[in-house]
């Protein structure tokens, strides 16, 4: 039963989290107006705003204007029950569970805001050191923030060490603010050693991606999503990397 209850809590915050990467980058309020079709702007009865049944109920199609819904809500919404759940099925109600909550909110909302908008915002990532940091706070002590927020601050600097140095090899920009940003993040919570991992990673990812996808060369991609299935996948194995790096060298 709690499996299913994780699961639904996973579609609720999904569908919200949607909402977030979609509006904000917009500079539009995510409380006002309420929800509404993208197409005829009217508002959704309560009906249609339950994550993913009303979806398939509505045959992925507006009740009013009959224009089809983005597919990208339905995933989004999906992904993110999938990603609670797994987190809890992983390790249960402790410490880890809630890192892993706060990684699969801030994976969401950044998938859409990044790959839709080319932005990753900053309130989420602020939102998710400052939860983190409570979370150590609570499940350990003062010393552990204090030094993960070290590790944090190391890890922005080696990005904006690698843009300064990326930006000069290639003559433009080669990372964005928001992926440096996301660096502090993922430096707070993984430590620097599991964060270049995270990255060696998400640049395969984003390899992969781009030879499947068939993007030409010049055409930019977003890294920020690549970056957060990457610190996802890291922070699950984070302990069996730190014992391979610790044995390696």
């Amino acid at each position: 039963m709690f499996y299913i209850v994780i699961f639904i809590l996973g579609l609720v915050f999904g569908s919200f989290y949607t909402v977030v990467g979609e509006r904000l980058p917009k500079k539009e309020s995510i409380i006002k107006p309420a929800s509404h079709c993208p197409h005829c702007l009217k508002k959704l009865s309560w009906y249609e705003l339950i994550p993913v049944f009303s979806y398939i109920f509505l045959r992925g199609k507006c009740h009013h204007c009959g224009k089809k819904i983005p597919l990208m809500y339905l995933i989004m919404e999906l992904l993110c029950g999938i990603l609670f759940l797994l987190s809890y099925i992983i390790f249960g109600i402790s410490f880890e569970f809630f890192g892993l909550l706060i990684i699969s909110s801030l994976l969401i909302i950044i998938w859409v805001s990044d790959f839709k908008y080319n932005i990753i915002l900053d309130s989420p990532l602020i939102i998710s050191a400052i939860l983190y940091i409570v979370l150590e706070l609570i499940y350990k002590d003062i010393k552990t923030v204090i030094l993960s927020v070290c590790f944090g601050t190391t890890m922005f600097v080696i990005l904006f060490l690698i843009k300064v140095l990326g930006d000069l090899i290639f003559k433009k920009e080669s990372l964005g603010g928001g992926d440096i940003k996301l660096g502090f993040v993922m430096g707070l919570i993984l430590t620097p050693r599991v964060s270049l991992i995270a990255l060696i990673l998400a640049s395969i990812l984003a390899l992969i991606y781009v030879f499947i996808a068939g993007i030409k060369k010049e055409k930019e991609i977003p890294y920020g999503p690549f970056l957060l299935v990457a610190f996802y996948v890291c922070f699950i194995f984070k302990d069996i990397i730190l014992e391979i790096l610790n044995h390696g060298f």
